[in-house]
């Protein structure tokens, strides 16, 4: 499997996009050359150019036949009718300027049908969708992952006139996706590159595990003094030897040092953060200020679970704060398997460190048969090792 990352520190746009795969190896002029079949009457060109010392390169859309309003049906004909460019990129493409039109039918209140493209539907980003489809197929990119997302901050002058950042659109297209604001104000993501990554990728968060093969760089317009105006795209394999992580996710640590809550309350209050979906949570033994003996209270959480999560710690404990953080999380490929035992079959967890019997099977057995844990848990232990 080959991973595209997109790193979009300083946010994402459809030209930034193109740029990245043709920096990080995609042949730029097969590239123009399938854009050039669009017959938008456009002229493109790419250059390698500097952000802020960081070398990066440009990707220009000039000129073409500019029309002010495309609906989804013309922009599908012009696609559809291109010469060499894959089913795989022409569908990619059509897929994202359907979602592009779900948005701004849901943005303006609209049908689908009835939705006029704007800007998405210029000239320029037909060339930048379609020639970021074309350079991820020629990296041979099968799955699309990106980091959170930098939207940027203040107002972005539209074909609507003056709207807050993120732009309408994009704040549609971004929905469940890690965000944030850093840096100039101003739109740093556009619906264009919010598009792009919301059709196509599977994973925000982190870099996933991989053997990285190319990296590269594409420039935005602008050029900032406080970050490079750039978007980075890490282009590896999945499953490679070096690794044994299956997957890399992003997830919240929420943490409380407790020196005054009754035991049973903490108790409980463990119970019910596992039943809401904490990831882990965890009691360790504090020496607190005063001398006092505490807790503290330690939740692992998805980052869409933390405000949950966060309100269970806050009302179920005698906590009147917690601190919140953001770290990686990697998590070995493993599988599961059963065995068969005296007593009834147990779940096996496979990892690249062993076999382990899962201890609710385990434990389930031992009660409902009466008999020792630890007999179940050898047994189960004797029976993969004697059939695997």
């Amino acid at each position: 499997m080959t991973t595209c990352y997109f790193d979009a520190f300083s946010g994402i746009s459809g030209d930034m996009t193109v740029g990245a795969l043709i920096d990080a190896g995609a042949n730029g002029d097969s590239v123009l050359d399938c854009l050039h079949s669009l017959n938008l009457g456009a002229t493109y060109r790419y250059e390698k150019t500097k952000r802020n010392g960081l070398a990066a390169t440009k990707f220009h859309v000039e000129g073409g036949k500019q029309k002010d309003h495309r609906h989804l049906p013309h922009i599908a004909k012009v696609i559809d009718a291109a010469r060499g460019i894959s089913a795989t990129a022409k569908q990619n493409a059509l897929n994202i300027f359907m979602k592009l039109g779900e948005a701004e039918a849901h943005v303006h209140g609209v049908p689908l049908d009835l939705v006029h493209f704007h800007e998405v539907g210029a000239v320029d980003s037909i060339s930048d969708i379609v020639g970021a489809c074309v350079a991820l197929d020629l990296l041979g990119v099968t799955e699309v992952a990106c980091s959170p997302i930098n939207v940027g901050s203040g107002l972005v002058e539209t074909e609507h006139g003056t709207l807050p950042v993120p732009a309408p659109a994009t704040a549609e297209l971004l929905k469940e996706m890690p965000i944030y604001a850093k840096g100039p104000a101003m739109e740093l993501t556009t619906p264009t590159g919010a598009a792009i990554v919301a059709t196509l990728g599977t994973h925000f968060g982190a870099i996933p595990a991989l053997s990285i093969q190319s990296t590269g760089f594409g420039a935005g317009t602008a050029d900032f003094k406080v970050q490079a105006n750039v978007l980075r795209a890490v282009i590896g394999h999945r499953g490679g030897q070096r690794s044994a992580a299956k997957e890399a996710t992003t997830v919240s640590i929420l943490e409380a040092n407790i020196d005054d809550a009754n035991p049973q309350i903490l108790g409980y209050a463990m119970d019910r953060l596992f039943a809401a979906g904490a990831l882990d949570v965890t009691l360790q033994p504090l020496q607190m200020k005063k001398n006092r003996p505490g807790t503290l209270l330690s939740v692992i959480a998805k980052p869409e679970d933390t405000d949950a999560l966060a309100a269970i710690v806050l009302s179920e404990t005698t906590t009147i704060g917690l601190r919140i953080t953001t770290a990686e999380r990697r998590v070995a490929t493993r599988r599961f398997l059963n065995v068969e035992t005296p007593w009834g079959d147990v779940r096996m967890k496979i990892t690249a460190q062993g076999a382990t019997p899962e201890y609710d099977d385990c434990r389930a057995l031992a009660e409902a048969k009466k008999i020792p844990l630890k007999d179940v848990l050898a047994q189960a232990q004797y029976a993969y090792l004697k059939e695997f």
